[in-house]
């Protein structure tokens, strides 16, 4: 079950996003920063390339005029508790992680005290990031890695444990541009999450407590596994076909919201029609 008491401010991004014209995404995330007073600290654990992804993502936040942002790469293990990078997270007024593999975020960083502060800030109100690698760790169980433009199959993912900070759902990303329906439903079938978020490139959902919105130019694609009817998963060998029966599907795009606790979108005030059905 998500849990949906926590104060929070998440902004989970499906990666490829923009950088270069008006970065709507970004431009987000430094807003609920702090805007001009923001300062920003940005991990690189995910990248082989932690000085030049992090240089990438100064220049954008000081372009949309973030105060302080500083990239706090941690290498290893041992970097999960220098004295440096825990005062940047206690001064920070936001916290992102870039893409890479989400392998070396959780091997690198998870259970460490910085992991820890990251978590303790996060619940005092700052807002924390992600794209691509950096939204697959936002789940307390993470997609690893796994096959995309194939039909739903217990092969075709490997799960893992993740950072926690938006518990009980699964998170993929780059979502339509690489066919990854499939792993999402395989991914559900794993493990006890309900809820399954497929997030495009370019496109974010901002958690703020118990609901999120789509900002950015695709689309998010829920899955809910709650009422199921039927799966065939306690059957199945893990080469075979996965059957899953009664899921819901919602496709929301921008400006659409989704209730965390009623697992529902929010309408608002929009007109919902149903098509009458056919003439016998």
């Amino acid at each position: 079950m998500v849990d949906s008491e926590i104060k929070r401010q998440l902004v989970i991004i499906g990666g490829a996003e923009d950088k270069e014209g008006d970065c709507q995404i970004l431009r987000e995330f430094v807003r609920r920063a702090g805007g001009t007073k923001a300062r920003i600290v940005i991990m690189t654990a995910a990248t082989e390339l932690p000085r030049e992804v992090g240089e990438n993502y100064i220049r954008v936040f000081e372009r949309l005029g973030a105060e302080d942002v500083r990239i706090l790469d941690t290498e290893s293990r041992e970097d999960g508790s220098s004295s440096t990078a825990l005062e940047a997270i206690d001064k920070a007024t936001g916290v992102f992680f870039t893409g890479g593999d989400q392998a070396r975020i959780t091997s690198v960083l998870k259970d460490t005290e910085i992991d820890k502060a990251i978590h303790k800030r996060c619940s005092e109100g700052i807002v924390v990031g992600g794209t691509s690698a950096g939204a697959a760790v936002m789940p307390d169980v993470m997609i690893v890695e796994g096959d995309s433009e194939t039909n739903p199959r217990m092969e075709i993912v490997d799960m893992g444990p993740g950072l926690a900070f938006l518990p009980g759902v699964v998170i993929d990303q780059h979502f339509s541009q690489r066919g990854r329906l499939g792993r999402l439903i395989a991914a559900l079938a794993q493990q006890p999450a309900v809820l399954g978020f497929g997030i495009d490139e370019n496109t974010a959902i901002v958690v703020t407590d118990s609901q999120f919105e789509v900002i950015g130019e695709g689309s998010v694609t829920v899955v809910d596994d709650s009422e199921v009817i039927h799966s065939n998963v306690d059957e199945i060998l893990k080469d075979e076909a996965l059957a899953v029966c009664g899921a819901r599907l919602h496709i929301l795009p921008h400006g659409y919201k989704f209730d965390l606790k009623t697992r529902k979108p929010i309408l608002d005030n929009r007109t919902v029609t149903t098509a009458a059905a056919p003439a016998a």
